[in-house]
Parts: structure tokens; sequence; C-alpha cells
């Protein structure tokens, strides 16, 4: 029989407003752990515990694997076009698109309509899901699914040049060497290239290393640096504050 070892886990904010629970599922060896939410949203709960609640599926999107289960009690939301009719539902779309999570359920749990929901950010982390009936005198139909454990983490492959190491010195050399004149002498613009590219590869792979790129960071382009990923942010807080009503268009529009 398979062991699984799991702890409740504090995302540190505003956890006694939210009826929630947040568990992570210990991964095997060479595998991600699994972060597991239950959540139960009343009917008429107000707009400040919906933010803390969207601030708390946030912090648990930035996991590896997540699954979030519950009764978000948002009726009115068409899952086929992505449509609410009721403000706060429209809002909790937002969320749901912001943090890149999809919606397994593909039938309604309770008259008629889709009220529970199967959460998660990772399409191939759970499979068959599927209603089981109701328990006792509930009017909500059970969900069952299975989680897949072994979610292995993704290390790069890519190598790229290593040009820290790099012998420029020798690479000039190389190419210097090379009677330019008479190896292109009467060749078309194609032969040209191809003739000047073999010559540079052969300098390449003898000056330049090449080194497998590093996991971290492999998300981010080279292009983004520290000062551009402190204004990229900077414009995310805006646009957030300008969304709340917190900051004004205009203070917005400078930041873009």
């Amino acid at each position: 029989m398979t062991s699984w070892s799991a702890w409740e886990i504090h995302l540190g904010m505003d956890e006694e407003l939210t009826e929630s629970l947040w568990v992570r599922i210990k991964g095997r060896a060479g595998t991600g752990d699994t972060i597991v939410g239950v959540c139960y949203r009343p009917p008429d709960q107000g707009d400040r515990v919906d933010e803390a609640l969207y601030r708390q599926i946030g912090a648990a999107s930035r996991s590896q694997a997540l699954v979030l289960v519950g009764d978000f009690n948002h009726s009115d939301i068409c899952w086929r076009h992505n449509t609410a009719g009721h403000k706060q539902a429209r809002k909790f779309l937002e969320c749901i698109s912001d943090n890149f999570l999809l919606q397994m359920m593909e039938e309604p749990t309770r008259r008629g309509a889709m009220q529970d929901l199967v959460l998660t950010n990772k399409e191939r982390l759970m499979w068959n899901v599927k209603l089981k009936g109701s328990l006792g005198c509930s009017d909500h139909e059970m969900v069952e699914f299975r989680i897949l454990r072994a979610v292995r983490r993704v290390h790069s492959r890519l190598t790229i040049l290593d040009f820290r190491r790099a012998d420029f010195g020798l690479f000039r050399d190389l190419l210097g060497r090379i009677p330019w004149d008479k190896a292109l002498e009467g060749r078309g613009a194609r032969d040209s290239w191809l003739i000047f590219k073999d010559h540079l590869l052969q300098a390449q792979e003898r000056c330049i290393p090449a080194k497998r790129k590093s996991d971290k960071n492999t998300k981010r382009p080279p292009r983004m640096n520290k000062e551009l990923l402190g204004k990229v942010k900077h414009q995310k807080e805006a646009y957030r504050g300008w969304k709340q009503g917190q900051v004004a268009w205009e203070e917005y529009r400078e930041t873009v």
C-alpha cells in the first residue's frame, strides 16, 4: 500500500477570514510536492473575504502542482464561455484566469448548477474526475478524482555557450588566419555564407565552451535583468491598484 506524507500549511494571509484548508503532499523522490486546498465560500460572502481568498489562491498557485476543490457558490458562471452575470462571479473568473488555473468539472453538482469545482494549475496532474452520488441527506453530488503523484520536476537539458569562459583571443586568431579573399573568390552569396559559417562554427567549438542551462530562471528571457524586472513588477502593482480603484488612470498610464 502506498503511503502518503502530508501536512497542513499556512499561507500567512488573512487565513482567519476564509473557510479554507491547505495541505502539502510530499512527492516521491525526484518529484515535486503537491498543494491541495479545500474551500467553502458562503453565498453571502463579502468582497473583503473574497479578496482574502483570492490572495491565498494566488500564493498557492505559485507551487509546481496545485489541486483546489470546494463549493464556491458561483452558480451563474458559464464555464463553456467563461462568462458570469454577477460582479463577484466575474471577480472569481479573473482570479482563475490570472493564476492560470483549469476547471476540471464538466457536470452540475447541485440542482443543475456547477457549484462544486475542481481546479488545478497542471492539466495532467489529475484524472478520472467523476460524480459519485450524494452522501446522506446532502443535495450536493460527491466528486471523485485521482491525483498523479509522480509529477517530475522538469530539468533543463538545453545547452548554451558559456561566453564567460570563452577565449576570444584565440577566436580572433583562428579567423584571422583564413585567407578570406581566396576562400570566397568566385563564390556566390549562399556559398560564401556557408564557407564563413563553417569556419565560424569550427572556431566557436574550439574557443567557446558549452554548458547546461540552469533550471533557475529558465523562464526568464536573457534581456530581463534586475532593473527591468523591477519595472515590470511596479507596472503590475499599478495595474492591480487601478483595477481595485486605488490608483488613478493617469498614474497607471505613466508606468506603461
